[in-house]
């Protein structure tokens, strides 16, 4: 099977805090254990009802990746059932159909060289941001943590992008609002796609999860304050970047070396 692409890109733009790493090659049992099992933690985690949500991983060194197959209940994933594909599109190893979602997230693997894992849920709390076409605004400090500033809002579709090839063009989308904004995935690792939900984005298939994690949280959070401060202003810039730059970057002293 594969998947006809548009065409490549420009180079991705460089961040000066977070940049790709070359990584020891993995065997498809080890990627496909590790997207087994962020796949398997969206139920019990609460982001996802029914099957609405997939997790994908990438190993760099080989340039194969693993996702979800369409439709499976998590509950009963097996590592054997993960789906392993090329850059190019092509299923290399897995016999059931990948995710519908599956252009997403290639294109997010072909255009973001520095990103291991893509997640996507309709989780409640950042979907209702997605549905009412509202970014993220940093109002607090667990915010800060994960996330340096706004979580962008992605435009919609436009008639002919669905028509053509929807879910290839809703990741176009998201790598053109990432670079309007002049942001790494790695910086922002998150977005709201107006009318859609939300996608992270990680180190590996698990990490992009626990980004998913606290976006969900924040924007619980911020629905919450908003409901008792309508008024509430964006966290000052100096909390920002001391609660974000302690836990990323050169200068970071959170946790164990």
């Amino acid at each position: 099977m594969k998947f006809i692409l548009a065409k490549r890109r420009s180079p991705l733009l460089k961040s000066s805090l977070f940049q790709p790493k070359v990584l020891s090659p993995m065997t498809l049992s080890e990627l496909k254990a590790q997207v087994c099992a962020a796949n398997r933690a969206l139920e019990p985690s609460g982001l996802v009802r029914l099957t609405w949500g997939n997790v994908s991983g990438i190993d760099r060194a080989s340039g194969l990746w693993a996702i979800k197959p369409s439709g499976v209940d998590y509950g009963a994933l097996t590592p054997e059932e993960i789906v392993v594909m090329d850059l190019e599109g092509n299923i290399i190893e897995g016999k059931l159909r990948p995710s519908s979602d599956t252009k997403t997230h290639l294109h997010l693997y072909r255009e973001f060289p520095e990103i291991g894992g893509v997640t996507h849920t309709h989780s409640l709390h950042a979907t209702v941001f997605s549905q009412a076409g509202r970014e993220l605004p940093c109002y607090g400090t667990t915010h800060a943590d994960h996330f340096y500033g706004t979580v962008p809002l992605v435009r919609a579709l436009t008639p002919d992008e669905v028509a053509s090839d929807y879910e290839h063009y809703t990741g176009v989308a998201i790598v053109e609002r990432l670079r309007e904004l002049n942001l790494s995935p790695m910086e922002m690792p998150a977005v709201l796609q107006l009318h859609h939900a939300p996608f992270t984005f990680g180190k590996n298939a698990m990490d992009s999860l626990n980004n998913s994690i606290a976006l969900e949280m924040c924007a619980h959070m911020a629905l919450q304050s908003l409901a008792i401060n309508p008024a509430l202003a964006p966290i000052p810039s100096h909390i920002l970047d001391k609660h974000h730059l302690r836990k990323h970057g050169p200068g970071a002293y959170y946790g164990q070396k």
